[in-house]
């Protein structure tokens, strides 16, 4: 087509595509761990195993997409939650859930990196763009008169971060409960 419009569609197709298998992967991930076969990830984004081989030649390679794919999700998803939440620290909550769900999912992944080059680029990557969103939550609770304004957003998201620590492991333990007490710990007296 003269007007480019068809390579346009394939390249929105193909973003869509990786959206898919990126997602799929992500929720076997939660539920098998990175270790999941190939052909289970395949058959929950409705592809091949071959097309999954395309476009992550190793394994490693889906990891890393997965997790960046969903730190991109969980950065976009701050502004859109403080601007559609009841209030700014509702949206802190609902982020924070998602953060929750982003840490689970990420389990593993130092061990499927070989190179700590590459694991210290990904955290890099992931507090450049998380810690910006979760100050932005924090600052909006707290210019609401919703929250305490004492507590950095690093400092959060590292302390939620270690109350998931070991929670696959133990039935008897669950990490979002303690993660809402914490949330709600931060409300204003």
């Amino acid at each position: 087509m003269v007007d480019g419009s068809a390579p346009r569609s394939r390249r929105a197709d193909a973003r869509r595509n990786e959206k898919t298998l990126l997602d799929a992967a992500a929720a076997i991930f939660v539920t098998s761990g990175v270790d999941a076969p190939v052909r289970d990830i395949a058959a929950k984004a409705g592809v091949g195993v071959g097309t999954i081989y395309r476009h992550f030649p190793k394994r490693a390679d889906l990891i890393i997409a997965v997790y960046r794919h969903q730190v991109e999700a969980c950065a976009e998803a701050g502004p859109a939650l403080l601007s559609s939440s009841a209030s700014p620290h509702a949206a802190l909550a609902l982020w924070v859930n998602l953060f929750v769900d982003f840490l689970v999912t990420k389990h593993g992944l130092a061990g499927v990196l070989s190179d700590n080059a590459g694991f210290e680029t990904l955290h890099t990557y992931f507090l450049d763009r998380l810690v910006p969103v979760c100050t932005q939550l924090l600052d909006a609770a707290a210019a609401a008169g919703e929250i305490r304004s004492d507590l950095t957003a690093y400092e959060l998201m590292r302390g939620v971060g270690n109350l998931c620590i070991g929670a696959e492991n133990d039935a008897g333990y669950d990490a979002r409960r303690l993660v809402e007490v914490l949330i709600s710990g931060l409300r204003e007296q």
